[in-house]
């Protein structure tokens, strides 16, 4: 037993030093952390919750991190450490898990979960994931333990374990629901008042949320619509889980076998095999393969909603499964017959992984945050910014900035995702383009003559410039890096043109068209690459 205690707190160990490797990024939070930040940040009676409401997530991470914030502050390492925290006790609770089962499947079960990359990944991000991934553990081993034996404490666990997930994911009820489905299915025929009770539960839990989800479900915002579905991200959901290679991020190649080298192959394909190996031979009990199947059904209800354009497939909005694949994993490798050959096998697999983590420079704990803001910061103090000279923000408003810099001396304009509307074309409303965006700017993203356009910069920008004055130019490459050429050869392609994100076309054009008007007034002064971020310093040499 003590064996099996110094072993357990040894992979914790393991686990919580993969997870505050690298913690300190320099290059500051990234958006979709910041976004976290900024709602955590705001007064809790008043702005907090219509921050929440603007959101697509529910509520529990924004309180958690709020807290921590109260608690101990807002520096950058204290924020992701509160998701390394979460990620420290998902091992735990992945031990006890696995132990449902039997000692030795709770210690690989913790194992795997340790050295997981995908999880080291989000336990260093300022996101709801690593919480999410601790609450879908509590629920995987709630539901275990309920299904070994029935009690009233049991069922008040299974319940909270899953309202957590519904109320800190917006599409958690899927795996919610099919979980109780499963859960209702098994123990029906012996405990049918109490299953009626159950639902009757959960039903008026969703009664009373059903304000707060129904404003989160039709806030109109562009965020979501970045890239397509295809076939290979199911594949690379397995390869994020199980290898050390992290291809579904934010955005996947569009064929699966993109790298044909040896070391993907070795890296990426052979441990994501292992592990399909192994889930594979668990599934030979009801429980294991109802617990497949309710894998199965998230990934075919978001496979639906990505296909119809309700959502983007990445594998970060899986995550709920994920303590079911391990535990399915771990099970399986438990009950290889051949001691050689599952030995082997579970050798392979964490040598792999673990090897990946500490020599490879992209490994999930070394993987720069190429759109930290922080980087903006950095470049504009490089840049020599003087008082009362202009910075013209593309694609994000100060607002998601101000924890690094201050723009109080400084007149800043933003082109942003809430308002390029205006400067596109004349009486077009956000909603016309959110509606109607693709129809609408078809031929202006090929006019770079856009009078419309160069009237609103040279008067809310030019016309006051003094000469000696600069304007500092700040582009975010990744949703502008398309040239005037590629814009318009999409233009021409209609099925290239649908398949392409309204927004990546939108801010490559006010990129190229805003460069093109300020040059006819201004001289490039600096220029800085860094990142994912683009600085340009024009400087008005007369007063023409």
């Amino acid at each position: 037993m003590k064996k099996q205690g110094y072993l357990t707190a040894l992979i914790v160990i393991l686990g919580v030093i993969l997870r505050t490797a690298f913690l300190n990024k320099t290059e500051g939070l990234w958006n979709d952390e910041y976004v976290s930040y900024m709602i955590a940040a705001k007064p809790f009676w008043n702005d907090f919750w219509q921050g929440v409401i603007s959101q697509c997530h529910m509520p529990i991470y924004y309180l958690y991190l709020k807290l921590t914030m109260f608690l101990f502050g807002d520096n950058d390492i204290i924020l992701r450490s509160s998701s390394v925290f979460a990620g420290m006790l998902s091992i735990i609770v992945m031990y006890y898990t696995g132990k449902t089962k039997d000692d030795k499947t709770g210690l690989i079960t913790a194992l795997f979960t340790a050295i997981s990359s995908f999880l080291i990944y989000y336990s260093q991000e300022v996101r709801l994931y690593s919480l999410l991934f601790l609450f879908s553990a509590l629920s995987l081993w709630a539901t275990l333990r309920l299904l070994k034996e029935q009690s009233l404490s049991r069922v008040i666990y299974y319940i909270i374990s899953n309202l957590l997930i519904i109320f800190t994911h917006t599409i958690g009820f899927v795996y919610a629901g099919l979980n109780l489905i499963f859960v209702s299915f098994i123990l029906f025929e012996s405990h049918k008042k109490s299953i009626i009770k159950l639902w009757s539960v959960i039903a008026v839990g969703t009664i009373c949320a059903s304000p707060l989800i129904i404003k989160i479900f039709t806030t109109q915002s562009f965020s979501q619509w970045w890239d397509s579905f295809t076939i290979s991200k199911i594949g690379f959901l397995l390869t994020d889980y199980f290898s050390p290679v992290l291809t579904n991020l934010i955005s996947a190649p569009d064929v699966f076998f993109y790298d044909k080298s040896l070391k993907f192959i070795v890296c990426a394909i052979l441990p994501a095999l292992i592990a399909v190996f192994w889930i594979t031979k668990s599934i030979k009990t009801k429980q294991n393969t109802g617990l497949l199947l309710i894998c199965a059904g998230t990934i075919l209800t978001l496979t639906i909603a990505a296909i119809s354009g309700k959502l983007v497939f990445t594998t970060k909005y899986s995550i709920e499964i994920y303590p079911i694949l391990i535990y399915l994993a771990a099970t399986g490798a438990m009950s290889v017959n051949n001691k050689f050959l599952k030995n082997t096998l579970i050798a392979v697999f964490c040598l792999i992984n673990l090897g990946y983590l500490i020599f490879s420079p992209i490994s999930a704990p070394k993987i720069k945050r190429a759109e930290g803001n922080k980087i903006v910061a950095d470049m504009l103090q490089r840049a020599n910014i003087q008082k009362d000279d202009t910075i013209l923000l593309t694609y994000y408003d100060k607002s998601r900035f101000e924890k690094y810099f201050d723009f109080s001396n400084y007149d800043v304009i933003s082109i942003n995702k809430g308002n390029f509307n205006e400067y596109l074309t004349p009486d077009t409303t956000y909603l016309d383009a959110y509606k109607n965006g693709k129809q609408l700017y078809r031929a202006v993203f090929t006019d770079y003559n856009n009078k419309h356009f160069e009237n609103k910069v040279y008067n809310l920008i030019l016309k006051e410039m003094k000469k000696g004055q600069s304007l500092y130019l700040i582009t975010l490459d990744s949703v502008s890096n398309l040239q005037p050429e590629q814009v318009a050869a999409i233009v021409k392609n209609d099925s290239l043109y649908e398949k392409t994100p309204l927004l990546f076309l939108v801010f490559s054009y006010v990129k190229s068209e805003g460069f093109n008007i300020l040059a006819k007034h201004l001289q490039i002064a600096h220029f800085e690459v860094k990142g994912n971020w683009r600085l340009i310093k024009l400087t008005k040499l007369n007063n023409d």
